[in-house]
């Protein structure tokens, strides 16, 4: 069996800047918004959240920075493969993206749990038919009939090409932003900064209130890395890309900082404290009528569509990048010869998507903890590859190149290796034995499928691919 590249069937650079820009930030700000936001609010105070989003956002733009550069210098799909690839080599390139990986899945499958449950903020009594109890939860027909329905969905989406994807992705994205932007100026008007009080958590400790919250930052802002997945089918100039991708992380930075200001203007610490639900409850209580809390919950699973829409591409691409290597099998190598799009890599993703509400939302909690340790690796060994890169190749072009790159690049490494840390024993993060199991069992299945792949297809392939897709040329020049 050979894995050799599929003729002339290539990625389409279709993707405009208002498209890669509502990929990113549509990404990061998701749903968790909607759910957590009360709960920052009462463990660190009103300010004190928004302290902790501004000093975690800082972490994130560090690590933005080394991924604009590398995305800018080169835009070839796959992402962190090509960047640790060409820094680290064969095997850490292949360890970095299965990590990451782990994300990616990690999301669609809580996706796939998110909106059944949200569903049930709207329409309480929808779920019914028992089928199973799994780790105290009672899973319902209906339940999981609504998250099947939602991944085949975004499947078939994404099975059509990246064009229709896009579509959906900024038409979502602008509602999300429209609602919120009503939700936050009318806050401002009608809000009362005496509900606001405490700014600071004293009772826990104004410190340890800060990073009760901070250490959740990093994670909120997981999305900004499916643009370097996606990198070939960008329809702009190098430097543009690194620049949209900037702006994307600090409008998410800003976005998490007005809706804590907003929610805490309106719900003093009372209301949160009886509050499930504390962003559509600050809304109603905006207009003072129920309908405006039915918005804001609506606003909430459009922010499900633009994230799960957005790990279908990057899970995707990454899948289909460490194939067409010769690291997986050839199977999910291969493009769609009308839609252009990964079509094998989609198809995974989204079956395994759809198997997720069958295990209810508690099971899916461990997959998701685990998948941000994937996250964080790679975020760790990008910041790895832009030090190493600008060590030993000083000058490759860099159409968006980070002033004081190497200072920047030795906090990114730091940074990372911190939000390791905070998984670790001891931590108050720290991951379960079912947890860890997760994601030991996962790299460990990967390494059976590359060594299976490399015995077959060997390395010398994967210099071939990667030699190729370095030299792969944009219709845009590089400097």
């Amino acid at each position: 069996m050979s894995n050799q590249p599929q003729g002339d069937v290539e990625f389409s650079r279709v993707l405009a800047r208002t498209d890669v820009l509502a990929l990113a930030f549509g990404a990061m700000i998701g749903w968790g918004w909607i759910v957590l936001t009360g709960g920052w609010i009462q463990s660190a105070g009103s300010l004190g959240a928004i302290t902790a989003f501004l000093l975690g956002g800082t972490v994130v733009v560090l690590v933005g920075l080394t991924y604009a550069e590398l995305a800018s210098a080169m835009p070839q799909v796959g992402g962190e493969f090509v960047y640790s690839y060409r820094a680290m080599g064969h095997f850490v390139s292949f360890i970095c993206t299965w990590a990451i990986i782990l994300g990616y899945v990690s999301v669609v499958a809580f996706e796939a749990v998110a909106l059944p449950t949200v569903v049930e903020h709207l329409f309480p009594s929808y779920a019914v038919g028992d089928m199973w109890t799994i780790a105290g939860w009672d899973v319902k027909a209906t339940w999981v009939a609504v998250g099947v329905a939602g991944s085949l969905v975004m499947m078939a989406i994404n099975y059509v090409g990246v064009r229709t994807a896009a579509l959906v992705q900024k038409v979502v994205t602008l509602l999300i932003l429209v609602v919120g932007i009503i939700f936050i100026t009318g806050s401002m008007f009608t809000g009362d900064t005496v509900t606001m009080e405490p700014l600071f958590n004293v009772k826990e400790g104004v410190a340890g209130g800060i990073m009760t919250v901070i250490i959740m930052v990093p994670f909120m802002f997981v999305g900004f890395d499916v643009i370097p997945q996606a990198a070939e089918e960008i329809n702009l100039p190098f430097k543009e890309i690194g620049r949209v991708l900037m702006f994307s992380v600090i409008m998410a930075v800003f976005w998490y900082a007005f809706i804590i200001f907003g929610t805490s203007l309106m719900l003093n610490p009372e209301a949160l404290a009886e509050s499930s639900l504390a962003v559509p409850d600050a809304m109603q209580a905006v207009f003072k009528a129920p309908w405006a809390g039915k918005l804001m919950v609506l606003a909430g699973i459009a922010g499900i569509i633009t994230s799960w829409n957005a790990f279908y591409i990057g899970g995707s691409r990454a899948i289909y990048a460490l194939a067409e290597a010769g690291m997986l099998p050839a199977f999910f190598a291969k493009l769609h010869p009308k839609y252009r799009t990964p079509t094998n890599a989609i198809l995974v993703m989204g079956l395994l998507s759809s198997i997720a509400p069958f295990f209810g939302r508690p099971a899916l909690v461990w997959l998701v903890v685990a998948g941000g340790v994937g996250i964080v690796v790679a975020y760790l060994c990008v910041s790895l590859s832009f030090v190493l890169l600008r060590l030993r190749e000083p000058d490759m072009p860099r159409p968006f190149r980070v002033y004081r790159g190497k200072t920047v690049g030795t906090l990114s490494v730091l940074m990372s290796v911190l939000m390791i840390g905070l998984y670790m024993p001891g931590s108050p993060s720290a991951l379960t034995m079912t947890e860890w199991s997760i994601f030991v069992g996962w790299m460990l299945f990967g390494l059976v499928l590359y060594s299976g792949s490399r015995m077959r297809y060997g390395v010398d392939y994967t210099e071939k691919v990667m030699q190729r897709e370095l030299a792969r040329q944009s219709p845009y020049e590089k400097a």
